[in-house]
């Protein structure tokens, strides 16, 4: 038994990221040590290493320190671990487990968002970072010199931000040092002076150059903290001084050992506020955690931009003071650009929702004290009173509104269609780190008018043909699930699959290929409950964890091909899950969603050439890279394509066939998960009846492919289309360019649109929605008081003022180079594009109109808002 129970207690971080709380190790205080042995052989196994709990465990039961516990260590586990009760409440919270060094780095206020009161720093926003330049900012400047930061480190001791010792998740990284990568400069590398920074078919390369060769031990220090690093950028044969760098991440740095690649965070505008790189300030490059084939981030991005506003991405190379550091993954910053870029707007609120194993940023509510919504969501924008009262309101209607009524209430103030895309792409590409399981890693917008919108922000671990998952709410009379029992994981898969081996859970050995279950009987996949989500799906028979209650967890990257597009519709922790899809309206739309994504953007004839071109374009680079966090084979593996595209992709997938072996995550590859994620969406029962959308044939113009794009969200036909009962206004005539024609009720010559009402009828305009953007079909929504009369007009103004008192005021202008415009039914009637007009460039104080009102074709008219229609003389 004792060797069974080795507690080789590692990887805190894919610990501490899925923990809450480790109540005894899912025992009372009093539990049998016996059963304790059990229950870490179910993690640790007699042959691998544990994914579990961290060292101070082992440090206060291990009392002869020679690495393993012995019977009598075992059966003094009790009085042991009591000992770390600091707070006496019968359990051990996350920081009671954690070593002096990391309470010191993470705070003994509590794990997760907020760190608790009266506590030291969280993982989370309300923990947030270490204030250092404040303190050691002496020529006040708002940065911390050279001479600054030794400061600051001699004064902390020569602390570390997080620096660990070697070795990675399931053996992955190897315990010796790196070799160097290969020496490179600016005239050894092409450029690409003419191609916007995410540009898909480049692999521009990055070099930074910090004034010191230590600089990684700086960002290591200064981890976690808000200070930056000073270094130079060059790009494109172009240079940029004083840019600001810091590492960023948190499983993807707690879990990388120095030497290896870790993801950065570059600030152009550090010094110089106007600073841009093709018209971006801030860069996130990204280390790939996770992600033997790189392209999770690349993909995502790719699939979740034809139906909501989602983060550009693509891959640079980066060389870091002279050497290669290889390729990254560069992801946009959700930031006023990203705004701009998807909603015509830098106005309104963000927030940024971290990586919460607890699952309380998922909009649930807490009550009124707004305190308590900032410790869970970091506010990336000024921080603004209202907006805070309005997130809060926002989650009491989405907890606490009857069913009947939710729908008619969320619908002024939630994107609905955009949140039930979000949580269609989260479930049916599998995103581990997304809310599905979690309930974090995404992003908050409100807009000016005070709709809040939904958009993905983590995406490196999706799109896993089989890892295991975590837990889910168990049920009364249930086969217990396995793991440690927990309140906070969504439903998870019945524990009769126990005797296919534990490395199905999810665990260092890797996960069992989907085909061993095939045909397994519809019995199985009930929603309640369960062990700690192995690849099946999420859908197994009741079962409280082990300790009894709710299921419990597994590590990170969790799901797999099975993961039920129904999971969380129980779980409190989750509500936008929960809630929304207890409305039957919005549980059809969210299928039909599902239905769509699985039929068009699982196709692997789609998707393969992307993954062919992606492979091409970094093969090269990826295989002499010394940094990177898996093999060169493991790159192959994930991206292999049993369909050969050319003699390159032929010799590279017999080299993988011949050489490959495969990790946890790369088992089966993209090619695996795309078609058997696709097979069993499309056989499930409830989306076999959901209805698709179309799609257009979409060709890169640098690869040869016949992939197709999905439509813009609002040319979706899974909606209904403007039928006779539809309002019939018309677009009637508008003003791009308006200097002296007519004030609006504030005295500013604005750009404006003008209605018309060709009915006999007076029609109410509530709900519909006005737009400059494809990709924002909802960008503006009329008031509730908008009515236009029988055979009457409506002036609004385009003006991004739409908090202006008087007068109806969009949130939009209007570009005298030329645009299109869209009126846009309620959401209750599908959200059919009832009439849009293009027009090309627009003179000063002439008009583009109908030839006559509601009817005719467009040209140059005399202006005449809110009368009738007149042609020029």
């Amino acid at each position: 038994m004792v060797a069974d129970c080795r507690l080789l207690w590692q990887n805190v971080a894919r610990w501490a990221a899925n923990l809450t709380c480790v109540s005894m190790m899912g025992l009372a205080l009093g539990g049998s040590s016996a059963a304790l042995c059990q229950e870490i052989d179910r993690f640790a196994g007699p042959d691998r290493p544990v994914n579990g709990p961290p060292d101070r465990l082992m440090e206060a039961l291990d009392t002869d320190g020679n690495g393993e516990l012995s019977e009598d260590e075992l059966n003094k586990a009790p009085e042991l671990l009591r000992k770390l009760d600091a707070n006496t409440d019968g359990k051990l919270s996350f920081d009671e487990t954690l070593p002096a060094g990391m309470r010191d780095r993470f705070g003994p206020g509590g794990f997760g968002p907020g760190g608790g009161p009266g506590g030291g720093r969280g993982f989370g926003p309300g923990g947030g970072e270490r204030k250092l330049v404040a303190q050691f900012d002496i020529d006040k400047d708002g940065r911390l010199n050279a001479a600054e930061r030794l400061a600051a480190r001699q004064a902390n001791g020569g602390r570390e931000g997080g620096r660990r010792g070697r070795g990675g998740f399931g053996g992955r990284m190897s315990n010796s040092a790196p070799q160097p990568g290969a020496a490179l400069q600016p005239a050894d590398v092409t450029q690409f002076p003419d191609r916007p920074l995410y540009d898909p078919d480049t692999l521009r390369t990055l070099f930074l150059t910090f004034e010191s060769a230590d600089w990684e031990a700086e960002l290591e220090a200064f981890n976690n903290t808000d200070v930056e690093v000073p270094a130079t950028l060059v790009v494109d044969g172009k240079t940029y001084t004083d840019v600001g760098v810091h590492f960023r991440g948190m499983s993807s740095y707690m879990m990388v050992p120095t030497g290896m690649k870790r993801s950065l965070n570059v600030s152009l505008d550090f010094v110089d506020d106007e600073q841009r790189l093709y018209g971006y300030k801030t860069l996130n490059l990204l280390n790939a955690h996770e992600d033997d084939s790189f392209l999770s981030t690349v993909l995502y991005s790719e699939l979740a931009r034809q139906f909501i506003p989602a983060p550009r991405a693509n891959f640079v190379r980066v060389v870091i003071n002279g050497e290669s550091w290889g390729v990254y993954v560069n992801v946009q910053q959700f930031d006023k650009v990203f705004l701009k870029e998807n909603y015509e707007t830098t106005g309104g609120t963000r927030w940024k929702v971290s990586g919460s194993p607890g699952a309380d940023g998922g909009l649930r509510y807490l009550g009124e004290d707004i305190d308590e919504y900032r410790r869970r969501y970091a506010i990336k924008s000024k921080e603004n009173e209202r907006a805070w009262n309005d997130l809060v309101g926002l989650c009491r209607t989405l907890n606490t509104t009857p069913v009947e009524q939710l729908e008619t209430a969320l619908a002024p103030i939630l994107d609905l269609d955009e949140a039930l895309w979000f949580l269609a792409l989260d479930c049916v590409l599998v995103n581990g780190d997304g809310y599905w399981t979690r309930a974090s890693d995404y992003s908050i917008y409100q807009d000016e008018l005070g709709k809040f919108h939904l958009t993905p922000h983590d995406m490196n671990e999706a799109m896993r043909s089989g890892r295991g998952g975590p837990g889910g709410p168990g049920g009364p009379g249930g086969r217990p699930g396995r793991g440690f029992g927990g309140p906070f994981g969504p439903p998870g898969e019945d524990d009769r699959r126990a005797d296919v081996g534990s490395s199905r859970d999810g665990g260092p050995q890797g996960p069992v290929s989907d085909e061993r279950f095939a045909g397994e009987p519809e019995q199985f996949r009930g929603r309640q409950g369960g062990g700690p989500g192995a690849e099946g799906g999420f859908r197994g028979g009741r079962g409280g964890g082990f300790g009894g209650g709710r299921g419990g967890f597994g590590p990170p990257g969790m799901g797999g091909t099975n993961l039920d597009p129904l999971v969380g519709i129980d779980n409190e922790r989750t509500p936008l899950r929960s809630k929304l899809l207890a409305v039957p309206a919005l549980k059809a739309r969210y299928l039909n969603h599902v239905r769509t994504l699985a039929d068009k953007a699982l196709d692997w004839n789609s998707v393969a050439p992307r993954v062919a071109h992606y492979r091409h374009l970094l093969a090269a680079d990826i295989q002499p890279d010394t940094r990177k966090l898996s093999s060169y084979e493991a790159f192959l593996h994930a991206t292999h394509n049993s369909q050969q595209f050319d003699d390159l992709d032929a010799r590279a997938s017999a080299a993988a066939t011949e050489s490959a072996q495969p990790t946890t995550d790369a088992a089966g590859g993209l090619e695996a998960f795309f078609t058997r994620r696709r097979t069993y969406l499309l056989n499930l029962d409830e989306v076999k009846t959901a209805v698709t959308v179309s799609i257009e044939e979409h060709k890169s113009p640098t690869v040869a492919s016949n992939m197709q794009k999905l439509q813009p969200l609002m040319s979706l036909n899974d909606t209904p289309r403007p039928t006779a009962s539809s309002p019939l206004i018309v677009i009637n005539e508008l003003m791009a360019s308006n200097s002296k024609t007519i004030a609006d009720p504030q005295g500013e010559y604005d750009d404006w649109i003008e209605l018309y009402n060709p009915t006999g009828s007076s029609v109410n305009l509530s709900g519909m929605y006005l737009t400059d953007s494809d990709r924002a079909p909802r960008k503006w929504s009329f008031p509730a008081d908008a009515v236009i009369e029988p055979r009457g007009y409506l002036v609004v103004w385009a003006d991004e003022d739409g908090k202006a008192v008087g007068g109806i005021h969009l949130n939009f202008k209007l570009s005298a180079k030329g645009e299109h415009v869209f009126l846009v039914d309620s959401d209750d009637r599908g959200n059919a594009v009832l009439d849009q007009v293009h027009f090309e460039k627009q003179n000063a104080d002439v008009s583009f109109g109908r030839q006559r009102d509601g009817d005719g074709a467009w040209q140059p008219l005399a202006p005449t808002p809110g009368g009738a229609n007149r042609e020029r003389e």
